[in-house]
């Protein structure tokens, strides 16, 4: 029986932040896949590996992890004064979907460093040597990423001495603007779907907790981690080994998606796990992090642990630290209470592998809490480039 033999397209496998994923250029894919659509989810999911019930990828070019279960696309801009579209995808490791929700923010800045690599930015802007500021339109949240990339000799510098703990070598530091990263479209038009900084969160069968529920950087429930048995140490296999405890925190995700207005039934969180995000906040205390080393309470002004595709992250996201950031900028938030409670506008929090600094700039302007950019500092590098191949009997 003759089968249909596989087909190459051209791909880069890149790190970014403490993610890493599989980036195309639009006109790269197959016709099919150059619009939105089950062709398009059915080449992301074999690219990667999944649906997999082995939840192992080992087909494929994921990494078994929220943090390496990505595709990005990347084109030239639709939109006035911006550089390029980044469109994001987080693939499902044992289940066949696509979500295409909510953005990642440590992808973005790959996204900047790939669009020089890629020759999506007009040569005219890119400087011999110096910073290229590299102008995003993130499709998904249709929002604006500014990303100052590093150039030597005309090329992206991706080696240097800039730290990012979660990454074992040190690189080149790239800077992240994310600007006016609240939500204003299906979450209701508020930074706070709900109205309130704080929310009593009635979650069915497991209790009521006190929340924080934000729509900035990507959609987060914030829950107190004493709430909730913890103390805002733990460590991933604290967490990810216990199916009981990770049911609970699905279990608080849906109804923090139901109350933001996200999904409308329970059952419509099975297609929509990249958000919200579900996070817990502890005020400082000494931990030993994932690598070994002593975080001190007296370097960090909160602790935070999340979860992202049902499982602890192994960091932090960069759109949820957009969402840290926020929230800890605005008084009376979980957050900020976590944090000590003044006004801010830079917080540097504890996760399982370190600690990360985030600025934000919020104000209060006619009753409503706005944002209008948040700020932190990610590393990106090329890890492979050429082509990807793909059975050809997906299509």
């Amino acid at each position: 029986m003759p089968h249909a033999p596989q087909i190459k397209i051209a791909a880069t496998y890149m790190r970014g932040g403490t993610s890493k994923g599989v980036f195309f250029r639009l006109q790269d894919l197959p016709p099919s896949c150059q619009v939105p659509g089950a062709v398009r989810d059915a080449l992301f999911m074999r690219v990667i590996g999944s649906p997999d019930p082995y939840s192992a990828q080992i087909d494929g070019m994921g990494g078994a992890t929220s943090s390496t279960s990505k595709c990005v696309i990347l084109s030239k801009s639709s939109q006035p004064d911006h550089d390029v579209d980044y469109l994001y995808g987080q693939v499902s490791i044992d289940k066949a979907f696509v979500d295409w929700s909510g953005n990642c923010g440590n992808l973005s800045t790959a996204a900047g460093a790939f669009a020089l690599h890629a020759g999506l930015v007009d040569p005219a802007r890119i400087p011999q040597n110096g910073v290229c500021v590299v102008r995003i339109w993130q499709a998904n949240i249709q929002k604006t990423i500014i990303a100052h990339v590093p150039v030597s000799n005309g090329q992206v510098q991706e080696t240097g001495d800039f730290e990012l703990d979660g990454v074992t070598f040190p690189a080149a530091e790239i800077v992240l603007e994310f600007l006016d990263p609240s939500d204003d479209g299906e979450e209701g038009g508020s930074m706070f779907p709900t109205g309130n900084l704080v929310d009593e969160l009635e979650v069915p069968g497991v209790g009521t907790f006190k929340a924080t529920m934000i729509s900035a950087g990507i959609p987060t429930v914030f829950v107190n981690a004493e709430d909730i048995g913890y103390q805002g140490t733990e460590l991933r296999e604290q967490i990810n080994a216990d199916p009981a405890q990770l049911a609970r925190f699905e279990q608080i995700r849906v109804a923090g998606a139901l109350r933001m207005g996200l999904i409308k039934t329970a059952d419509e969180a099975l297609k929509r796990q990249h958000t919200p995000k579900i996070a817990f906040v502890a005020k400082p205390r000494d931990y030993l992090s994932s690598s070994g080393k002593t975080v001190q309470a007296g370097d960090v002004d909160l602790l935070v642990r999340a979860l992202s595709m049902g499982k602890l992250h192994h960091a932090m996201m960069g759109t949820c630290a957009v969402a840290i950031g926020t929230a800890a900028a605005i008084p009376g938030t979980l957050v900020n209470l976590a944090a000590g409670g003044s006004a801010r506008e830079a917080v540097r929090f504890g996760h399982p592998s370190g600690t990360l600094r985030v600025g934000a700039q919020a104000a209060l302007v006619d009753g409503q809490w706005t944002v209008t950019k948040a700020i932190m500092s990610r590393s990106a590098r090329i890890l492979m480039e050429g082509w990807v191949r793909v059975p050809g009997d997906i299509f």
